[in-house]
């Protein structure tokens, strides 16, 4: 784990920081290849430079995010945001469901959208994968 994202980790407490040491430990293990930062306040994970995966502590749970998320076809993950990202919230680290996570990272990484250069093209998403 990036130590950038074990620090954020670090400073939790309670069942937010459980929940993301789970998540964090599961998105290593299964995203191959992606290089973790905390980028933009959170944990994100990325391949090749492009926007994959990450989380957030929010006022009332905490937010598994995927970029490209809402072409998966998941019926567990809801709509966020203008583009192509989708999320999933826990308030427990109970809710988390290891089978459909490890699902749903495989898809981040067969199924992504050009983030990375969605500034070049002016809120332009072109499909990679």
């Amino acid at each position: 784990m990036h130590t950038d994202i074990a620090t954020y980790n670090h400073k939790l407490s309670g069942e937010p920081k459980e929940i993301c040491e789970m998540l964090a430990q599961h998105i290593d293990a299964n995203l191959e290849g992606a290089e973790s930062k905390v980028w933009h306040g959170a944990p994100v994970w990325f391949l090749e430079e492009n926007p994959v995966a990450g989380y957030a502590v929010l006022k009332d749970a905490v937010q598994l995010l995927f970029w490209s998320g809402q072409s998966f076809d998941e019926d567990g993950l809801e709509a966020e945001g203008a583009f192509k990202a989708a999320q999933k919230r826990y308030t427990s680290k109970d809710e988390i469901n290891t089978t459909d996570l490890k699902r749903w990272l495989h898809k981040a990484a067969d199924i992504q959208w050009d983030y990375k250069n969605i500034v070049k093209r002016k809120g332009e998403l072109i499909r990679l994968k």
